[in-house]
């Protein structure tokens, strides 16, 4: 069932019973039962362009001794910060920052994250080239067949919005919290007549303004090891295996940085000797690479500005789309 939604996740459930064989009605129970048990939410995901100020920062940072945990819960103070992550190796704390609508970059990056205490260092990479985002993620589950018939339900890939009018965008608010919100819930909420809504809806998720997604604990779903990989790779080889690293079963989010690595990939796989065989099989086909760095997470504190206990989905601290509303208002 995970499966099925992660392709489509606004696929009518009767279809999704359909394709997996069962009724509506259990589609139904087992949905209620993971969003009740906190182990999953359908959310959306946001076109870049319309929420954020410029390109996101990876950042690693270096607690001084005995201050991780209390640094890391002022990270989850910062809005911007989107992922944040408890790993090994040099740095202590992984985090993905994105510089929303009204945020200064460069004193978030040089004052506010330096000036937490308990913070030794700051290093930040800015993204230049995307090649994977955790939407694209999912579980092998389905058959050929099963996911053809989900095929016409799935999310656009590209997005051809860059600016939303003011019901749009409020549009757009509901749907980054449920990404199956109906048209009738659209039209109570914004007071608005169901047609409406539902050309609303249509308009946001046609132009990939909002690109819907399940949101679940990888471990969850048997992949317990998050890894952070720093890839050394020779300029003229780097779109080829930013390319090849990006389509890999692994990914969640694979990205072109200006820092010390070339390429970032943060990956989930189901065990020591997935991970392993990563390296010496996947990674080691690839031309141009001269190096790499790995870090693994030991505790997952943020993804998707969802604060997580353990596999267990929390709460949003943050209204993180405020600002791009009150501009776009």
């Amino acid at each position: 069932m995970v499966a099925a939604l992660q392709l489509a996740p606004r696929a009518p459930l009767n279809v999704v019973a359909d394709v997996l064989g069962t009724s509506a009605s259990t589609v139904s129970r087992r949905m209620h039962r993971l969003r009740e048990d906190r182990l999953m939410r359908v959310i959306s995901t946001v076109h870049w362009p319309l929420l954020l100020s410029g390109n996101p920062y990876v950042v690693w940072i270096r607690c001084e001794p005995g201050k991780v945990a209390a640094v890391a819960a002022a990270v989850q103070d910062v809005p911007e910060a989107q992922s944040i992550l408890v790993t090994t190796g040099d740095a202590d704390i992984h985090c993905t920052i994105y510089p929303l609508v009204g945020t200064d970059p460069r004193k978030l990056l040089t004052r506010t994250l330096p000036g937490i205490a308990g913070v030794a260092s700051v290093q930040s990479h800015l993204v230049l080239r995307t090649a994977r985002r955790a939407v694209s993620w999912r579980i092998d589950r389905l058959t050929k067949a099963q996911a053809a018939a989900l095929a016409a339900y799935a999310s656009p890939a590209a997005a051809s919005l860059e600016t939303l009018t003011d019901p749009e965008f409020r549009t757009l608010r509901l749907l980054f919290d449920d990404g199956r919100i109906s048209a009738a819930d659209v039209a109570r909420s914004l007071d608005v007549s169901r047609s409406t809504a539902y050309r609303l809806l249509q308009s946001v998720l046609d132009g990939g303004a909002a690109r819907p997604r399940v949101e679940i604990e990888p471990a969850v779903l048997g992949y317990p090891i998050t890894a952070l990989l720093t890839f050394d790779v020779r300029p003229r080889h780097i779109p080829v295996a930013l390319a090849a690293l990006g389509a890999h079963r692994s990914g969640r989010l694979t990205v072109m940085t200006a820092g010390p690595a070339s390429i970032i990939h943060h990956g989930v796989f189901r065990d020591e000797e997935d991970l392993a065989s990563f390296i010496t099989d996947d990674v080691g086909a690839l031309d141009g690479v001269s190096g790499f760095a790995m870090s693994v997470a030991l505790g997952v504190l943020r993804r998707q500005w969802i604060d997580r206990d353990g596999v267990l989905l929390g709460r949003r601290r943050h209204d993180i789309l405020h600002g791009a509303y009150a501009t776009a208002g």
